[in-house]
């Protein structure tokens, strides 16, 4: 059995990757450009991959190709019409990252919510060393207990996420991206409905063809504007351009992202134009990443292999 890992980078130096010599010859490659992918599969029985494509120009030459193994959920980088025709399965690793980006989804709320940035920079400068109160309130914030959080996409992660929100005390409201979604726990209000009560958005869903800008001007037009809005799901959900607008003319409150349309980021992104962390917070998608979580990926990334054996 010929494994071929084409960008272990994407795991990180500290996951060991030692347990797939049991299973057969492993090739571990750090990187591979598209242009190197068809001379590194063509003797492969396994390749384990993230982001590169899969598809007849990448795989024509892998003959002996049984398995594309992706180290993720999302399977959007793979052309399943073209594989199924040559009988090359895929194998993806769902509900691994529930419980790490239901806690980075925390993570960034609570950085924007609580203004971390402006008080982290007010004692580190010196500035509490000279105040003369014991505390220094300037940027005000709020309890979470009593608010209403709205959840766009209420999956295992949306339903995570949901739970926390409960035992902070807020009314948790969420809207079904397919429609098909009628979870009993949690009231469903349409999109428009969301966006107006909701003093936070977040943001679990699929990218999809309902997906794609569902954030544009006219939804953040919508919003409170106290809102916070925080995508953690794929970063074409939002129209980068509109959430810039929102941001520069305060129609929300603040934004938290750890997904961008565009990865790594291009230097036009319009985002890069808010430099003020108390209005946004990016993230380089990293809510998947805590060691534990990578390896449960790539255990469940040994199983799939072990199956077609």
């Amino acid at each position: 059995m010929e494994i071929v890992f084409l960008e272990t980078i994407s795991l990180g130096d500290d996951i060991n990757l030692d347990r797939f010599d049991e299973l057969g010859h492993v090739t571990k490659y750090r990187d591979t450009p598209v242009e190197l992918v068809p001379e590194r599969v063509k003797d492969a029985d396994v390749v384990v991959i993230n982001k590169i494509p899969m598809n007849e120009k990448t795989l024509a030459g892998a003959s002996h190709l049984k398995l594309v193994a992706v180290t993720a959920t999302g399977m959007d980088n793979i052309d399943r019409a073209y594989t199924d025709s040559h009988g090359i399965l895929s194998a993806n690793v769902a509900g691994y990252s529930t419980e790490a980006v239901a806690q980075h989804t925390f993570a960034l709320m609570f950085y924007v919510l609580h203004k971390l940035a402006y008080y982290d920079h007010y004692v580190k400068s010196g500035a509490y060393c000279t105040s003369a109160q014991f505390s220094h309130f300037e940027q005000k914030f709020s309890e979470l207990d009593g608010k209403t959080w709205g959840i766009v996409g209420m999956g295992a992660i949306g339903k995570r996420v949901a739970s926390h929100a409960q035992e902070f005390g807020c009314n948790v409201i969420y809207y079904s991206t397919s429609g098909k979604n009628t979870d009993q726990l949690y009231e469903r209000v349409d999109f428009e409905e969301l966006l107006k009560r909701s003093d936070l958005i977040s943001v679990h869903a699929p990218l999809n063809p309902d997906t794609r800008k569902l954030f544009d001007r006219e939804a953040f037009e919508k919003m409170k504007k106290s809102a916070i809005f925080i995508n953690v799901a794929r970063g074409a959900i939002v129209d980068q351009e509109a959430l810039t607008w929102a941001l520069q003319e305060n129609k929300i409150a603040a934004a938290a992202l750890d997904v961008l349309d565009g990865e790594p980021m291009r230097e036009d992104n319009p985002l890069r134009q808010i430099q003020d962390s108390g209005k946004l917070i990016i993230t380089p998608h990293i809510a998947w990443a805590p060691k534990e979580t990578r390896e449960r990926l790539l255990d469940g990334v040994y199983e799939n292999i072990k199956k077609i054996l």
